[in-house]
């Protein structure tokens, strides 16, 4: 008989955000740029908590519900940190009856081939960066042990040779009866039987971020006739497997979201079917991309498909839906990438990940420093922030925080792409106490010969993922009036071209183009989240093609160099089926003329017709400088072949919907919301 569930066990907002902000700044307009106190308070001011931040996260999903008496699933996140490099050390901290946070740095081949070790409750096993191999074997978990996550680890070849072997039960992960299970960011392939397999009752697992591939019988769900799983599946890539990609069979709640299943020509291994949902299932199947899969989803007759936002890409064969199913979100938040973003997303995001399982103590100074202290009057280890940055180590696994005093730093800086996980913060009461600025714009000549361009005039330039800035000022004074020789005059200030930036408590000031938020290629994803910040200027000053959030803030405009008052807020260069520029929660304001302002324009750049530039302005406050027609065309291009609008925007340059001003509808609006701008991100102070 299937357990009665009446009412949700647990539900928080979908758009709650742990970025760690006092209630005295989450009020844009409040926002007193000489007087807040730093960026998050005084106990943001330490440089980094002992452990790594990885040893705190916990599961989303189902394996967050709290269930049979066990509030969400952390691991051992309770217990010590050990290290292990052999199968004797793994087996001993995974059984014992105490939390462990079992860390696996190096290759562990199991002896005998096939074997299982049998996790106890409360355990974080997790790979060392990419290092952590389990080679042969893997892990079972049995009735009633509950907490365990699963992360960051490769496992891997224990296939005897047959390819639907009936004499080999050799898993990856075997669950008989557990329940809080979080099985994250691993790379599981070729075993002999399952990579995951969830049985007899298990429930409330997570499996996320994940690579699957070279596999028979993938990812089986059931084994009883009992109907209480609580699974959710998301964010994990499928390659070249024949069948249970997954098979789900008795699953009371079955959440399948932003999956990626391949089956590419000309390989192996083929697909026999995708998702399958037998017996008494009720899955919800959400925005998965199945490319050249047959048979890519099915049903059994008392089964129950949702689809909604799926993609098919050169499928053949059974595709599926029907019944009733459930609301997610009556149990846990989450939010949507796009199906047609999944290739990116993935390749770059699923399996084991360079920062987690990690701590600072790498081999080099810097990393081992945590922070790293920059003052001009030579107080700190060095006196230019640029000099700090080249300090940080290649692919450093962990934060590194780079702590500024107070000064002006007029420098150029740049943190490119092999520098992960750098924050520079101001140390000082004000963000307005430490200042990084300089003076390039596009038609300053370069040393060398030829001029700086628009990105190259950037005073601080990110290229590297997992970024943060807080209680600083980053500025371009470059002097307009004084250089009308020049032919170029945009001069940004900060320049982002990475994924997962966090701006928190800064000001980014200057004129024409001001802010640039870019990705490191057109087809890479590239999220910015900008809070409790000012932003400053006057020509297209926050501008590009990330996916880019300003929320809780305070954009300032500022009349041109000749004293008139006109001017561009947003300029949006978005790629099609991407989120572009959203301003939420936020002030517009300034010293400028009535009706002086657009907020926005369609920007191709190159002439790229097949951009969809997008900017939404919502929940936000508009000063009387805000046209009555916000929007304006730009270069040949009609901003209303694009995507541009409103919602619910207060003020006096607020209006009320018209063709030349349009507003989301409610629903349009559930899906225009911070959270899925972020895409699964929850950016948080670190």
């Amino acid at each position: 008989m299937s357990e009665l569930r009446s009412k949700p066990r647990h539900r928080r907002s979908r758009t709650a955000l742990a970025v760690g902000v006092p209630l005295a700044l989450t009020a844009a307009g409040t926002l007193a740029y000489g007087t807040d106190l730093g960026v998050l308070g005084s106990t943001a001011q330490q440089a980094s908590a002992a452990a790594p931040s990885w040893a705190a996260d916990t599961a989303d999903g189902f394996a967050s519900v709290n269930s049979l008496g066990q509030n969400g699933t952390y691991g051992g996140r309770d217990g010590k940190t050990v290290t292990v490099k052999t199968q004797a050390d793994l087996e001993k901290y995974a059984t014992a009856t105490e939390p462990y946070v079992i860390v696996v740095a190096g290759t562990i081949n199991m002896n005998p081939v096939g074997k299982e070790i049998k996790v106890q409750s409360d355990k974080t096993i997790v790979g060392s960066g990419t290092s952590g191999h389990i080679v042969g074997g893997g892990f079972f978990l049995g009735q009633g042990v509950h907490n365990v996550i699963i992360r960051n680890l490769t496992i891997r070849d224990s296939y005897q040779g047959i390819w639907n072997d009936k004499d080999h039960d050799f898993d990856a992960v075997q669950m008989d009866g557990a329940h809080h299970v979080w099985i994250d960011h691993n790379d599981l392939r070729h075993m002999a039987d399952g990579l995951i397999d969830v049985r007899k009752d298990s429930t409330n697992v997570t499996v996320s971020w994940n690579k699957l591939s070279d596999n028979n019988k993938t990812f089986g769900i059931g084994w009883t006739e009992n109907v209480k799983t609580d699974i959710t599946i998301h964010h994990n890539w499928f390659r070249e497997t024949e069948q249970r990609n997954p098979s789900t069979d008795n699953a009371a709640h079955a959440h399948l979201y932003n999956n990626f299943l391949e089956d590419a020509p000309g390989t192996d291994i083929n697909s026999s079917y995708g998702n399958y949902s037998r017996g008494a299932t009720k899955m919800v199947l959400e925005n998965s991309l199945f490319q050249g899969m047959k048979n890519p989803v099915i049903k059994d007759s008392g089964a129950a498909i949702v689809q909604r936002g799926n993609s098919f890409s050169g499928t053949s064969g059974r595709n599926e839906s029907g019944g009733t199913a459930f609301d997610p979100k009556a149990f846990y938040p989450y939010s949507l990438d796009k199906a047609a973003d999944l290739p990116s997303v993935l390749k770059a995001g699923a399996g084991p990940r360079a920062s987690i399982g990690t701590t600072a103590a790498a081999s080099t100074k810097a990393a081992n420093a945590t922070t790293l202290t920059v003052a001009k009057d030579g107080s700190g280890q060095y006196t230019t922030v640029q000099a700090a940055v080249n300090a940080v180590p290649a692919n450093n696994p962990s934060r590194v925080v780079i702590a500024v005093k107070p000064g002006t730093y007029r420098e150029l800086v740049k943190v490119p792409s092999n520098k992960p996980h750098v924050t520079i913060q101001g140390t000082g009461g004000s963000r307005k106490d430490t200042t990084i600025v300089y003076n390039n714009a596009s038609g300053t000549p370069k040393p060398g010969g030829g001029t700086y361009g628009t990105g190259g005039s950037a005073t601080v330039a990110v290229e590297a993922d997992d970024f943060q800035a807080r209680n600083l000022t980053i500025s371009n004074d470059f002097d307009e009036k004084a250089n009308q020789n020049l032919s170029g005059h945009q001069a940004v200030a900060l320049r982002t071209a990475a994924d997962k930036v966090f701006l928190d408590g800064i000001i980014v000031s200057g004129d024409q183009d001001t802010l640039l938020l870019d990705t490191a290629a057109k087809d890479r994803l590239g999220r910015v989240y900008v809070a409790n910040s000012y932003v400053i200027g006057n020509v297209d000053f926050i501008f590009g093609r990330a996916t880019a959030v300003v929320d809780k803030s305070v954009i300032t405009l500022k009349k041109r160099w000749d004293g008139t008052s006109a001017g561009y807020v947003t300029a949006p260069s978005t790629a099609a089926n991407r989120k572009g520029i959203l301003i939420a929660n936020s002030t517009v304001n300034g010293d400028v003329s009535g009706g002086s302002f657009y907020l926005g324009r369609p920007w191709h750049a190159g002439g790229d017709a097949s951009l969809d530039p997008q900017t939404t302005v919502r929940n936000t406050s508009l000063s009387a400088a805000i046209k009555s027609t916000p929007w304006t065309d730009m270069s040949g291009f009609s901003w209303k072949d694009d995507r541009f609008a409103e919602y619910k925007n207060t003020g006096a340059g607020a209006g009320s919907a018209s063709s030349n001003r349009p507003h989301l509808t409610d629903a349009q609006a559930a899906d225009q919301e911070v959270a899925d701008w972020l895409a699964g991100w929850t950016p948080s102070a670190s």
